[in-house]
């Protein structure tokens, strides 16, 4: 049966499962107060990683804590002001940093994100921009054995998992990338990862299409859920009220706020992440380049080479910090000596991220008619079209291509 849906959220899991749910035939309306690919989906690294299974925290994460924060080039900050707030987001970050929880995390993000390519390959053909998504595979680079070493169990959760990956010698990083200066000891090869080559154009596309196909976008700001017994029947906007049959939660950083008022507590924390992008580098790169010691990527896009990356907690509404973004000029520089910096621009983005690095998909615990796409953290872009033909499935009663029980709601109860 056709139904009406609304979707709150514009960004690239909002897009992607409102287009896959057009495709059902349903009446779809997408409602966000900014235009499409406005928040992460705007300034994310534009990695599509189907081999992105492991968990943000692994046994051992809170003795590296300390040395990452005290560290003025470290990939971690922590607002004073914000750190009692997100204390118990963090202490569930470390239960789930236990072996045991760490590989049935990693069993369950990977067969949702080994679809990346095969799940956008529709949309991206309907929409006529097929040449944004790039399957080059990625570099891994490491300055030291002992950095690669001390990464020894992040790599076999992945190779136990099927992903493909192959060891490179000092030399053969530099065949790969003669543009990367520096000295690194060992690195790795990723051939079935690629990326978006911008991701905003991507996001905009699919949501010209979607549009297109008959689905609607409005440009509204959502200031509350009204419901009843019988689950949510209007969202009260700053334009008046829109009537609700069915609804999807895609709101980013904001989506645990709406969760709560449909009955479901969910831990989501604001992770905010960086990047600078060279317009003119007057260096290029033919596939992204991951840098695990430093925890960023370096990525080609169509606007110039990119470098992201970062883990701050301040809450969604505390202004960014560009010292953070300051941190990924300097190792750019590092990266490649000669870099120009000509033109760059530097952007903070609030990614949805679960302590249990696992997004929340299906339908809500508590209310009727409520469904969620929401809690990504890194792996949105990567996820986004996998979730949204899974959540299609579910809404149409189809049986799931993956177990959805580890991404139910409820397993926070």
């Amino acid at each position: 049966m056709k139904k009406h849906i609304t979707v709150i959220g514009a960004g690239i899991v909002g897009i992607a499962t409102a287009s896959y749910l057009r495709r059902d035939g349903h009446r779809v309306t997408v409602i966000d107060r900014l235009p499409p690919g406005q928040y992460c989906s705007f300034g994310n690294a534009g990695i599509l990683s189907p081999g992105s299974c492991v968990p943000q925290a692994l046994p051992g994460v809170l003795s590296k804590v300390p040395g990452y924060l005290m560290d003025p080039l470290g990939p971690l900050s922590i607002r004073p002001a914000h750190f009692l707030k997100a204390m118990p987001w963090f202490l569930r970050l470390l239960e789930a940093s236990r072996l045991s929880r760490v590989e049935k995390i990693a069993d369950a993000l990977r067969p949702l994100l080994k679809q990346t390519f095969e799940a956008y390959a529709p949309l991206v053909s309907n929409a006529n921009v097929s040449d944004l998504i790039r399957q080059t595979g990625y570099v891994v680079a490491y300055s030291t054995l002992e950095g690669y070493q001390a990464d020894a169990l992040a790599w076999k959760l992945r190779q136990d998992r099927g992903v493909l990956i192959q060891t490179l010698h000092s030399k053969e990083i530099q065949d790969k990338l003669p543009q990367l200066k520096g000295q690194f000891e060992i690195g790795l090869y990723l051939p079935e990862q690629g990326f978006v080559a911008n991701p905003e154009r991507l996001t905009q596309s699919l949501a010209q299409q979607f549009q297109a196909d008959g689905g609607e976008i409005l440009q509204r700001e959502v200031l509350d859920i009204e419901c009843n017994d019988s689950g949510p029947h209007s969202l009260l906007t700053d334009q008046g009220r829109w009537p609700v049959d069915q609804l999807v939660i895609c709101a980013g950083s904001h989506s645990h706020i709406w969760a709560k008022k449909l009955g479901d507590v969910l831990p989501l924390e604001a992770e905010r992440g960086y990047h600078v992008t060279y317009s003119d580098p007057h260096c290029s790169l033919p596939m992204p380049l991951f840098l695990p010691e430093q925890k960023v990527f370096v990525t080609p896009m169509e606007m110039g080479l990119r470098i992201a990356g970062q883990s701050e907690f301040a809450g969604n509404d505390a202004p960014p910090n560009y010292a953070r973004a300051d941190v990924l000029r300097q190792q750019m520089q590092n990266i490649f000596p000669g870099i120009s910096a000509v033109d760059s621009t530097q952007w903070m983005g609030r990614r949805p991220s679960m302590p249990d690095s696992l997004p929340v998909i299906g339908p809500a615990s508590k209310m009727a008619k409520v469904w969620y796409a929401f809690g990504h953290g890194h792996v949105g872009l990567c996820g986004g079209a996998p979730t949204g033909r899974l959540l299609a499935d579910l809404i149409a009663g189809r049986k799931p291509n993956i177990d959805v029980r580890p991404f139910s709601p409820s397993r926070f109860s």
